[in-house]
């Protein structure tokens, strides 16, 4: 019964992830998706493993062909700047579930949020950079880069990281009870 619950709450979370791409908060620079959300929420309900079991399977729905992630999908992806966010996707989970698992109160839930977070930003702008620099063959600035990979989208990813604490401190005692 463990294994079947465990099973329908990662797949739920690939689900979520998956529509998480399309639910869009208009900025006047860049969109906030809740994909942040969702994957915060994996790594704080799933733990470590299964969060990040679950990001994965986006990930690798979204390689396959599935037009999942926010401008499409297909293996061609990984030739996209923005296709590093998707791997610290999945590292983030996995941060997150880890330092959650330590203690269930609202501060760490909140720091682990973060933590994740910080990773997410660090693979994501690296991986942007790289393949800007190296495959596009674009001359990006370290300062501009900073300024759109990571400025403009930190506030919304600050606030989806509070929000993911707050319903994560919620539903884990809801998921106890199953």
């Amino acid at each position: 019964m463990q294994k079947t619950k465990e099973m329908c709450l990662c797949a739920l979370f690939t689900a979520l992830m998956c529509a998480g791409a399309f639910l869009k908060i208009p900025t006047p620079f860049l969109p906030i998706t809740f994909q942040t959300l969702f994957v915060t929420l994996a790594g704080l309900l799933l733990g470590e493993k299964r969060g990040s079991l679950s990001v994965g399977v986006y990930v690798l729905i979204g390689l396959l062909g599935i037009p999942v992630f926010t401008e499409g999908g297909g293996f061609s992806y990984v030739l996209k700047p923005t296709f590093g966010y998707l791997l610290g996707f999945i590292a983030g989970a996995f941060v997150t579930g880890k330092i959650a698992k330590k203690e269930t109160s609202l501060k760490n839930y909140i720091f682990s949020s973060f933590a994740g977070m910080f990773v997410i930003y660090i693979i994501g702008v690296t991986y942007y950079f790289l393949i800007s620099r190296f495959y596009l063959g674009n001359e990006t600035e370290i300062k501009n880069l900073l300024v759109y990979c990571f400025l403009l989208t930190l506030p919304g990813d600050v606030i989806m990281c509070l929000i993911a604490s707050v319903i994560g401190k919620r539903l884990k005692k809801v998921l106890k009870q199953f």
